[in-house]
């Protein structure tokens, strides 16, 4: 699969509006900022929630969402996915009849910007999923992500104030969503991955974000064995992560890097010194 087959759209003007302001020595300026706008998640019948995004990839977006909350299933099969951008709703149809007024009693507000909402019990089947004990990441590839996500035009580069996650393999960054919260982008992934009948075997997952309980919960039920961020850890995530065998990497920034968890499938194939400085901070 080629580099960045699906990249964010800095050009889009759905996506920012321009606004006008004054800059640290008090002259005008005009720059440009994030849109975000609600989108009512149906599936089937039952409205399940509203999310605040971007507006991008809405059926990738609100499958990911469905599938991280346990409420589809890997082998369902979708009868359609309807979107109506005027109105702001997306409905997912499945052949499965569903019903999930029990689950949407109880629900947790998350860490994500955007204020995440996790619903039932968010450790649901958690305990279960047996990541792949052969993975392995070489150093070099961690360099090499660093250095070509940065690089890529985006919405932050462009207005700032939103989070990326990218699904990659080795050192080849494929698939790139943004948003609002990192739960959005990690969704949206989700999302492709189900619909484009992606197997999570050889993936890596990169995100801009810190690695809190929830990115570690999504992306350990996507099956995905290592995860990447520029950001930092909590507790509980790190906690998280060695009990599900994931391996886990913060703070890599530059030549830096730290490991926390998962460490065993740690290839340091890379020359430290010659790591091309990558100066990029993260705007959470």
């Amino acid at each position: 699969m080629k580099e960045f087959q699906l990249a964010p759209a800095p050009d889009d003007e759905r996506l920012t509006q321009q606004v006008g302001g004054i800059d640290q020595t008090g002259a005008r300026i005009n720059t440009r900022v994030v849109i975000e706008q609600p989108l009512t998640l149906y599936l089937n019948g039952q409205e399940i929630v509203t999310m605040m995004t971007i507006g991008d990839h809405p059926d990738f977006l609100a499958v990911g969402y469905l599938l991280n909350q346990n409420m589809l299933r890997p082998d369902d099969k979708l009868s359609g996915i309807d979107y109506d951008e005027e109105l702001a709703v997306v409905v997912v149809r499945t052949e499965r009849a569903t019903d999930f007024e029990e689950k949407l009693k109880k629900k947790t507000l998350t860490s994500g910007c955007a204020q995440g909402t996790a619903f039932g019990d968010i450790m649901e089947h958690f305990e279960d999923i047996e990541l792949p004990g052969d993975a392995v990441l070489k150093t070099s590839w961690i360099y090499g992500l660093s250095r070509k996500i940065n690089q890529q035009p985006s919405l932050y580069l462009t207005a700032g104030a939103i989070h990326g996650c990218v699904l990659c393999e080795e050192d080849r960054p494929l698939i790139y969503m943004e948003d609002v919260g990192r739960h959005n982008a990690i969704d949206k992934i989700a999302g492709w991955m189900f619909l484009n009948d992606e197997p999570a075997q050889g993936k890596i997952f990169y995100t801009t974000g810190r690695l809190t309980s929830e990115m570690i919960i999504k992306t350990v039920r996507m099956g995905i064995p290592i995860l990447i961020s520029r950001s930092g850890f909590t507790a509980w995530g790190v906690d998280l992560a060695r009990q599900a065998k994931l391996t886990v990497i913060g703070r890599a920034k530059g030549k830096r890097f730290l490991c926390l968890a998962g460490a065993d499938r740690l290839i340091f194939d890379a020359d430290i010194n010659s790591a091309a400085k990558i100066d990029v901070e993260n705007d959470e």
